[in-house]
């Protein structure tokens, strides 16, 4: 196929978390607010002049620092952020929106307040309290957390408009950016694609960490680009799969997957698009916030949420994008040491394989998967045998 028109200049902005429309947004004055899980509404933090970046270490090498503070036992992911936040790679944020979401990433968010990371005098740290089941009081907490400790915060020290209206404002742009990669996402289907699944992830990526306004448009340019694209005469891989599982900020783990032969059709993991990219929507006579809290707690596929219906509902998810998006197989993972995941992968993958009759390759990885060599054989393995499958009619 013909190369995107802006893949490359995309592929640059997930090169620094301080990219160039971040830089471009500062500039204009709009306030950057950074945050790590899917548990802080990101929708939120676009409020009124407020622009969130989903924070990430890009081209991490050693994490000895971190490491000192937290441990060689703790989430590679949290580390990552903590040596990149003391280094200095998040100077240009105006606030941190925490979560107690996991231990691990708590630690993270206040080593990063405690030992004064980011050179801004305005600059603060927030923690919000997540609950742990879906009912009308734990959305009421919620509810409470957001106002309490992220919005009347930013309205404090800002001066930013959170009212129902602003909330409404920022609901509204949102949306139309989750329509724009929901739909790029469904060419996904075809037999022979018009997009891989590495673009996929480069697109659905940059949309996280990079000033939604300033992006919109390029997104948009680039669906109408697809809309027309010719795919090549034969499909290019040899089998399809999704994964599922943990925190995904590299594009490099969908293209050693897919330089093995495995085109990624469907993504349900930390920063993908399932959940993360789904229309909000709105009623007129709830208030706005109660709605967004509701939705986000809703979606959620995190296994923190431990009750019967919600560990049915992520099983459920899996089987149904595998189904829809016609995968031959799932790949569940799991950063290393992510407890939440430890847990969650070891279990679904063999209850996947069993129970709904998915070939399943459950694999742990380092933060950083570039030259991987024993990932890329597994994979390659994994492949392979989703090959001979096919090759024999499906029988075992």
């Amino acid at each position: 196929m013909k190369d995107l028109k802006h893949l490359i200049y995309f592929e640059g902005l997930l090169e620094n978390a301080n990219n160039a429309l971040v830089r471009q947004a500062k500039a204009e004055g709009k306030l950057c607010i950074g945050y790590t899980c899917f548990h802080m509404p990101e929708v939120i933090l676009n409020v009124d002049n407020c622009f969130s970046v989903r924070l990430r270490a890009p081209n991490t090498g050693s994490m000895d620092i971190a490491t000192y503070y937290m441990s060689n036992y703790s989430c590679e992911f949290c580390r990552a952020i903590l040596e990149r936040g003391i280094e200095g790679g998040y100077n240009f944020l105006d606030a941190l929106a925490a979560q107690d979401a996991c231990a691990e990433m708590n630690r993270c968010a206040e080593h990063i307040e405690i030992l004064n990371c980011v050179d801004n005098d305005k600059f603060f740290v927030t923690h919000a309290d997540i609950p742990y089941k879906v009912v009308d009081y734990t959305v009421r907490h919620y509810v409470t957390q957001m106002r309490k400790r992220v919005l009347n915060p930013l309205s404090e020290v800002y001066g930013v408009d959170t009212s129902d209206a602003a909330l409404r404002d920022a609901v509204r742009r949102h949306n139309e950016l989750c329509g724009i990669i929901s739909e790029i996402g469904e060419y996904r289907k075809l037999d022979n694609p018009t997009i891989t699944g590495y673009e996929y992830h480069i697109l659905n990526l940059v949309s996280y960490v990079c000033p939604q306004y300033l992006v919109a448009d390029k997104l948009r340019e680039t669906l109408e680009e697809i809309k027309g694209r010719k795919p090549d005469p034969k499909p290019w891989y040899r089998v399809r799969v999704g994964i599922v599982g943990s925190e995904i900020d590299d594009p490099e783990l969908t293209k050693l997957i897919e330089d093995c032969g495995a085109m990624v059709v469907f993504d349900r993991y930390c920063f993908g698009s399932t959940p993360g990219r789904e229309i909000i929507p709105l009623n007129e006579q709830e208030d706005v916030l109660t709605q967004i809290c509701r939705h986000y707690m809703e979606v959620s596929e995190c296994p923190r949420y431990i009750s019967n219906e919600k560990v049915a509902q992520r099983r459920e998810t899996a089987d149904r994008l595998a189904k829809e998006f016609k995968a031959d197989g799932i790949i569940y993972e799991q950063i290393k040491f992510c407890d939440y995941w430890a847990f969650e992968r070891a279990l679904a993958s063999h209850v996947m394989a069993e129970e709904y009759d998915h070939p399943v390759l459950s694999i742990d990885r380092p933060y950083n998967v570039r030259g991987s060599g024993q990932l890329r054989t597994r994979v390659q393995a994994f492949v392979e045998s989703l090959e001979f499958k096919r090759i024999k009619g499906g029988s075992e």
